[in-house]
């Protein structure tokens, strides 16, 4: 699994400021409309359902909220920090600070759980997490999630 192809550094980004998991809901959607060119109220309408199912915030101050969404191709990500953590209802009751957010296509659902892995084992690396809570730009940030991805 090539996460580079799946997240890129121009769908990365950090100080996102919102206040509640559905402004940062909201936001997802507005900023992956704008990256893979599907429609902002569908993402957010696939994101909402998904979430109101169990929350997809996994402990740890992440997030991987993901959905279906008609149209998309193959499995396309982004990559946020979040300006203050926020109540993402994780299951540890952390609050969360970072997001991996992933769509795909119905056809896609088994490649999307091999990118659910690759990031769950990224995460797992000493240092990871560490590393990109403290970077200072976004390709900072994008690099320390990246490095040593492929797999």
């Amino acid at each position: 699994m090539n996460l580079p192809n799946i997240i890129r550094p121009e769908h990365t980004f950090i100080g996102v400021s919102v206040q509640t998991k559905w402004r940062a809901l909201q936001t997802i959607a507005d900023k992956a409309a704008k990256a893979f060119s599907v429609d902002g109220q569908t993402i957010l309408k696939a994101l909402e359902a998904r979430e109101k199912l169990g929350s997809t915030g996994i402990g740890n101050g992440i997030a991987i909220p993901h959905a279906a969404i008609d149209g998309m191709t193959s499995p396309r990500g982004l990559l946020l920090r979040f300006a203050q953590p926020l109540d993402f209802e994780a299951i540890d009751d952390i609050p969360t600070d970072i997001a991996f957010v992933l769509l795909f296509g119905e056809n896609n659902r088994g490649e999307y759980l091999n990118v659910l892995s690759a990031i769950a084992r990224r995460l797992q690396s000493d240092g990871t997490l560490v590393a990109m809570r403290k970077a200072r730009t976004v390709d900072e940030f994008y690099s320390d999630f990246i490095a040593d991805s492929r797999v």
